[in-house]
């Protein structure tokens, strides 16, 4: 039964759903020390609570700021 499946998967999507991945990546790492940084940073400049809890929540963000500053200097 299970080979039948797997032969039919292969068929749709010519043998691509039943390769593993052999190679990671720390993407999750990158973006979480980015975090990390962002919010030390931020919390550092704040000057109040309220500013603080602001960068915190600016920090979850920092990836779409980013991507908004780029292509807005790109010009797409």
């Amino acid at each position: 039964m299970e080979q039948e499946i797997k032969n039919k998967c292969e068929n749709m999507c010519e043998g691509k759903c039943w390769k593993k991945n052999k190679g990671g990546t720390s993407n999750g790492l990158v973006y979480c020390l980015g975090v990390i940084g962002a919010a030390v940073y931020y919390i550092q400049n704040a000057d109040t609570f309220w500013a603080g809890v602001l960068g915190v929540l600016k920090a979850l963000a920092w990836p779409a700021f980013l991507v908004y500053k780029l292509i807005s200097f790109l010009g797409l």
